[in-house]
C-alpha cells in the first residue's frame, strides 16, 4: 500500500509539473483556467458539428489563430483540425489579443455556441480585419457560424 501512495503522489507530482511547463511558454489573457485537459481541435468540431443555433456548451480547446482584428484585437478566427473556423469574441469585451496573433497556437476557454450571423455582422468584422471593399460587398447572405465567448485565452509564444 505504502508504495501504491508513493507511485501516486509521484504521478501527481509530475502531472502538476508538466502543467507548469505548459503554461510558462504561453501568455495568459482574460481569466485564468486550467489548460490540463483541454479538447483537441478536432473534438471541439465534433462538439460542435452536435449543435443546434441557440445551443451553449462550455468548453477548453486548442486551435491556431487564423485572423485577428485589426482595430483592437477585440475576436480572433481560431482554426479548428478539420479547417472549421470558430469565431472568439471575448467575455464583456474584458480583454484583447494582440494583432499580431495570427498564426500562433491558443487554447481558449469559454462557451461553444452556433449563431446565424446577418450580412451586417459579417461586414462589420470583415472591415476590422482589413478587408477591401469589393470582398465586403460580395457579403449577401447570413450564414451559419461556430461562435465562442471566451473568458480566458492562453497564447503559445
Amino acid at each position: 500500500m505504502k508504495g501504491f501512495n508513493i507511485f501516486v503522489a509521484y504521478f501527481l507530482l509530475i502531472s502538476v509539473c508538466s502543467a507548469q511547463e505548459v503554461a510558462q511558454d504561453m501568455a495568459s489573457f482574460g481569466d485564468r483556467f486550467e489548460a490540463h485537459g483541454s479538447l483537441s481541435g478536432l473534438e471541439m468540431s465534433e462538439n460542435y458539428k452536435n449543435m443546434a443555433v441557440a445551443d451553449t456548451l462550455q468548453a477548453t480547446f486548442t486551435g491556431v489563430v487564423k485572423e485577428v482584428c485589426q482595430s483592437k484585437g477585440c475576436w480572433m478566427k481560431v482554426v479548428l483540425d478539420d479547417g472549421a473556423e470558430a469565431m472568439v469574441r471575448f467575455k464583456d469585451y474584458g480583454f484583447f489579443m494582440p494583432k499580431d496573433s495570427a498564426g500562433k497556437e491558443v487554447i481558449v476557454n469559454g462557451s461553444a455556441f452556433i449563431e446565424e450571423m446577418s450580412v451586417e455582422d459579417q461586414r462589420h468584422y470583415a472591415e476590422d480585419a482589413g478587408k477591401s471593399e469589393a470582398e465586403i460587398t460580395v457579403i449577401t447572405e447570413a450564414k451559419r457560424t461556430l461562435g465562442f465567448v471566451a473568458d480566458g485565452v492562453l497564447l503559445k509564444e
